[in-house]
């Protein structure tokens, strides 16, 4: 079985690491035995553990979950070159990668959480020799996309890989207002979970427009609360996530 080194240990490496497991041998490194503990036990399955302080990328695949300003700091104890080097950075170009770590081929990517349960929109770009590669790694944690660009990594960044905390705002507000008008918790929180399961499925093979007019009728209740939403303006607050989102990521790399 193919190994994967995992250099870091946070909520992005642990939910990688959740997809990848049983497909790949996983190795974990860290800055302290103690969140390599943690991190151990969240996973549920045994994995080989390092200290980052000297250990040795030398002919490994590898898989970047660190803080972007941590960089310079873990670049500076990790020894050797290593094969592949896949990182999670948001906003942190391969260029600036490359300043601190050694490796063959760079890639840059950004799953997002549903990496946990096989389901991540990753979208990748870097060296076209490790494309193939990098893409049959990250085909084990869900769907991928190659970019011809690092921008486009970037605007990709403010859409999948910040879209689900978006995405559970929407849940959580949506839940909310089925409680305010009498609904049980339990029954909302029940319907929320099944109307995104089976919206998941339409929104693969129809496109948002064609969804919403098949909904709405005239003069009926989605199109009242269609346009309540509306007049909160919730479609220009949504370009404005991206956008923001996407400036942050670009300020992030300067």
């Amino acid at each position: 079985m193919q190994t994967i080194t995992l250099i870091g240990s946070g909520n992005m490496a642990l939910s990688i690491a959740k997809g990848l497991q049983g497909k790949y041998h996983i190795e974990a490194v860290g800055r302290s035995k103690e969140s390599l503990n943690v991190f151990a036990k969240n996973l549920g399955s045994h994995l080989d553990t390092y200290l980052i302080n000297d250990f040795d990328l030398s002919q490994k695949n590898l898989i970047l979950c660190i803080k972007p300003h941590h960089i310079e700091e873990v670049g500076k104890q990790l020894q050797g070159k290593a094969n592949l080097l896949i990182s999670v950075l948001a906003g942190t170009s391969i260029m600036q990668i490359k300043k601190h770590f050694k490796a063959d081929s760079f890639i840059r990517c950004m799953p997002n959480i549903a990496a946990s349960i096989g389901e991540s929109m990753t979208t990748l770009t870097g060296d076209i020799n490790a494309k193939n590669e990098s893409i049959s790694i990250l085909n084990t944690i869900g769907k991928t996309l190659w970019l011809n660009s690092e921008k486009e990594i970037d605007i990709a960044t403010s859409l999948a890989g910040s879209g689900p905390a978006y995405l559970a705002l929407i849940a959580e507000s949506l839940t909310d207002g089925a409680v305010e008008q009498g609904l049980k918790r339990e029954d909302a929180m029940s319907v929320m979970r099944g109307l995104f399961e089976g919206f998941s499925g339409l929104i693969q093979h129809t496109h948002p427009s064609l969804l919403k007019d098949m909904v709405m009728s005239p003069g009926g209740t989605t199109a009242a609360g269609y346009s309540a939403l509306e007049k909160g303006n919730v479609r220009a607050a949504c370009m404005d996530a991206i956008k923001e989102a996407y400036e942050k990521a670009k300020r992030l790399s300067s």
